[in-house]
């Protein structure tokens, strides 16, 4: 199969390794890549949300499936646009999207499926958004309607930081129109987890369960990030649990989905918050997360790409999809000053060493190439070190021993990762 993986990401990295590994893969083309992806394909300089070029590129070079990595393009409508030109793709239409795309839409798919979540409100006007806050108290969670790059999410433990968090999304337009209009949710108290599945149709296979760690800082401080690590099964989250949290929470808004002709087909992400009621649905995400990505694909055991031919062609209930046993973590090495400015330019040595040693895999991020052809920081989460172990501990001790063995000055990641679900027995 010659395939055209959309993405530039440490999960698109991740993607690119397992769909390497495949005995029917002929072509690799990711667009636009890292210097990770570059020794597994042909990098190509498209943009992951140009989507007018991507489909004439997939023309181009025969593409027999597109698989798109980030949210960008398929609420760009690649999917739709594949459609159209007769190229199979593994990510659902822009519509299906939509359960991303907009905060409101997911809620009401919710409340139509009976599908537990938050006590929720919509608002397109400032004022009556402050006015029930004011009403209701905190803690209460603001959310961006639209999509946000993973910044449209604020926990406000005070009246105060709900209303500053409203007026800057609808007021100051600080996350631009995705900020215009606003969903506040009562605040659920739990341990959140994500849970990823195959979808296609009213068909969902379970892929995982991982841990995400949001905060740039140990102990859960300081500001929100893309992600700053994550473990992999999270602790207390066994596979059966995860097949009821499927059925709970997945499969009825599938079958909602199909109900509305709207039908769903890729990865979807649930996070999901294990509240004493239950778990209780917070987002969907139509596609892998990142770093949940890196730390479920290193325990993949069969043939990724079969697994999402079988997606996008419907036949997801033949797919032969395994995943090991075995525990991982992985480690984000981020740029000094993220997630504000992050230092840019550094140069980053000792990959090779990292990725060497036993159950180590390091994927790319915001690389990229020097003119000298040193490998240099191009981004905030730049690198993602990942490892698997019999044991939590295990992995944990080979993900930081990966982490020890690179030498880039202005790196900063947390020594924390999966401290939490070591005490909680995991």
């Amino acid at each position: 199969m010659r395939v055209l993986l959309v993405g530039s990401g440490g999960r698109e990295h991740a993607m690119a390794a397992a769909i390497a590994r495949s005995p029917r893969l002929d072509a690799l083309f990711i667009a636009p890549g890292n210097p990770g992806t570059a020794a597994l394909g042909t990098n190509v300089a498209i943009a992951a949300d140009d989507v007018p070029a991507l489909v004439a590129l997939a023309r181009a070079e025969r593409i027999d499936l597109v698989v798109p990595g980030p949210e960008a393009p398929l609420v760009a409508g690649l999917a739709d646009a594949c459609a159209a030109a007769g190229i199979p793709c593994a990510g659902p239409s822009l519509a299906a999207a939509a359960l991303e795309g907009s905060k409101s839409f997911t809620k009401e798919i919710c409340d139509a499926a009976r599908i537990p979540t938050a006590k929720w409100e919509r608002f397109d006007a400032i004022a009556p958004a402050l006015e029930f806050v004011r009403r209701r108290g905190a803690p209460i969670v603001i959310k961006a309607d639209g999509l946000a790059a993973g910044k449209g999410v604020v926990v406000a433990q005070s009246v105060a930081e709900a209303e500053d968090a409203i007026r800057a999304m609808m007021e100051d337009e600080t996350l631009g129109a995705a900020g215009r209009s606003v969903v506040i949710e009562e605040c659920l108290t739990g341990d959140e987890v994500s849970l990823f599945a195959f979808c296609a149709g009213e068909t969902a296979v379970l892929i995982g369960a991982a841990q995400d760690h949001k905060r740039i800082g140990e102990g859960d401080t300081g500001p929100n990030t893309g992600g700053m690590g994550a473990v992999s099964p999270p602790a207390g989250f066994d596979r059966a649990t995860q097949d009821a949290a499927l059925d709970l929470l997945v499969r009825p808004m599938l079958a909602e989905m199909v109900r509305r002709g709207t039908p769903f087909r890729g990865v979807i992400f649930a996070g999901l918050m294990l509240t004493e009621d239950g778990p209780k649905l917070i987002e969907y995400n139509v596609r892998f997360g990142d770093p949940e990505a890196q730390a479920l694909l290193i325990r993949l055991q069969s043939d990724l790409l079969p697994a999402l031919a079988s997606v996008a062609d419907g036949t997801l209930d033949a797919a032969d999809i395994r995943f090991s046993d075995e525990h991982s973590v992985s480690i984000v090495l981020a740029a000094r000053g993220y997630p504000g400015r992050p230092a840019a330019g550094g140069v980053i040595e000792d990959i090779e060493a990292a990725a060497a040693l036993p159950g180590v895999a390091v994927f790319h991020a915001g690389t990229r190439r020097d003119d000298a052809g040193r490998l240099v920081a191009a981004g905030g989460r730049v690198l993602t070190v990942c490892a698997t172990g019999a044991t939590l501990q295990e992995a944990r001790a080979r993900a930081y021993g990966g982490v020890a063995r690179i030498r880039w000055p202005d790196a900063v990641w947390r020594r924390d990762i999966g401290v939490r679900a070591l005490r909680a027995g995991g």
